[in-house]
């Protein structure tokens, strides 16, 4: 249930940002969610590697509920930063189409 709503709030904070600069919403609300689980999963596999690489089980151990909370913030990092970097070329390409009150006179 909680991952039902990390889903509808991430799609949302994608999809205002995209309805902001007349962007298709849902191609950037779906976008927004496929950021998150790409960055869990990519966190996923850096554990994995530095368990392989330090020769250690630390990770059999841990149940699957908690993997899932280690990796939820930087999934989360990876929609924040995602959402940053669209948020700023959108805004420099806006600022630099803005005719100049100059060039109306």
């Amino acid at each position: 249930m909680i991952g039902l709503l990390l889903i509808y709030f991430i799609g949302k904070y994608f999809a205002d940002l995209a309805e902001k600069f007349y962007k298709p919403k849902w191609l950037y609300a779906i976008l927004g969610i496929v950021i998150y689980y790409a960055g869990t999963f990519i966190f996923g596999l850096l554990l994995g590697v530095i368990q392989l690489l330090s020769n250690t089980d630390f990770l059999t151990g841990i149940p699957d509920i908690f993997l899932g909370l280690i990796a939820l913030p930087f999934g989360l990092f990876c929609c924040w930063l995602t959402h940053f970097i669209l948020k700023r070329i959108w805004e420099k390409k806006a600022r630099s189409e803005e005719p100049e009150i100059l060039d109306q006179l």
